[in-house]
């Protein structure tokens, strides 16, 4: 059932402690992340279970075979793309292909094959005999997808896969992973600090300061740890004052009134009673960034770093 098992993983950096006993698990054939701001060790994690990165305690099993010691095997199951470009530049993306190709004794009707793979699922002819260099950030990224899933690896390893990139490009290269993931029932790890990036994870680990500090499915975690809110537009203060009377807690909001809800039937019902004193309203649907905002007192903002409150 679990393709990577992770057990009480610690790394440290002179006086730094990146991950402080990390454990989670990777069930075959699912979409799993790992959710944190910059600097929470997601990419520390990444690069040990792929052995880059040498860990100092901690087990990491990856489809039977133990870090440190069946290490090859571990590398033959993964497929790495990270968080930045491993292609070299001056090499066109055949080229890059090739050489990655030599690394696991692929010949050439093997790599031809594969090639045509790659074509027919994300288009990549256009490009291919282009030298890296010359492509756009899209264009790389679907280069490195090639060169990661090149020998059809039971895992793809998501290292920040979107960092850089246009919202097209992140909505196409998103398009893209669905589609390997459905036709091949790969087993994708993603570590992101989009919150929109793991809605569909059937399993998330919220990192944060090297600790684990919740995991579950998106939805599971939204409902433990946020709530809809109810947005009113009052018309005067006796909006206010009802909701005192009733004993109904809020907040103010750039003169918005802000109700958190168990559901949203006791926002309809609340709007319902007190419609009288407001000019409109809606229910907003709590999010992954309230989520994390409540579980490690930070918001994800949109370039990675936090803002703790």
């Amino acid at each position: 059932m679990h393709i990577i098992r992770v057990k009480d993983l610690r790394k440290k950096y002179e006086n730094v402690e990146a991950v402080k006993g990390v454990s989670f698990d990777v069930r075959n054939g699912t979409f799993f992340a790992l959710l944190g701001q910059n600097g929470a060790g997601k990419s520390t994690t990444i690069e040990i279970i792929a052995t880059l990165k040498s860990k100092n305690e901690g087990e990491v099993i990856v489809d039977g075979a133990v870090l440190g010691k069946d290490d090859d095997a571990i590398r033959k199951t993964l497929g790495v793309v990270f968080q930045y470009s491993v292609l070299d530049k001056e090499l066109t993306v055949r080229e890059n292909l090739a050489i990655r190709a030599g690394f696991y004794n692929m010949d050439k009707e093997r790599l031809r094959t594969r090639i045509e793979t790659f074509s027919s699922l994300m288009d990549i002819d256009a490009f291919i005999d282009r030298r890296v260099k010359t492509l756009s950030g899209g264009e790389r990224r679907k280069a490195d997808l090639a060169r990661a899933l090149l020998h059809s690896p039971k895992v793809l390893i998501l290292d920040e896969p979107t960092t850089g990139l246009d919202p097209k490009s992140r909505k196409d290269l998103w398009e893209l992973i669905q589609t390997i993931k459905t036709e091949t029932d790969m087993t994708i790890f993603l570590t992101t600090h989009y919150m929109e990036e793991v809605l569909d994870a059937d399993h998330v680990v919220i990192l944060d300061e090297g600790l684990v500090k919740a995991e579950d499915s998106a939805e599971n975690l939204r409902l433990k740890h946020a709530s809809d809110t109810l947005r009113i537009v009052p018309k005067d203060a006796r909006l206010s004052q009802a909701l005192k009377d009733e004993g109904i807690p809020f907040t103010w909001k750039n003169s918005i009134v802000m109700v958190p809800l168990k559901d949203a039937f006791e926002g309809l019902s609340i709007a319902t009673r007190h419609k009288a004193h407001f000019e409109s309203f809606e229910i907003v649907k709590a999010n992954m960034d309230d989520v994390f905002l409540n579980i490690t007192g930070k918001e994800l903002l949109e370039n990675g770093t936090e803002n703790p409150r």
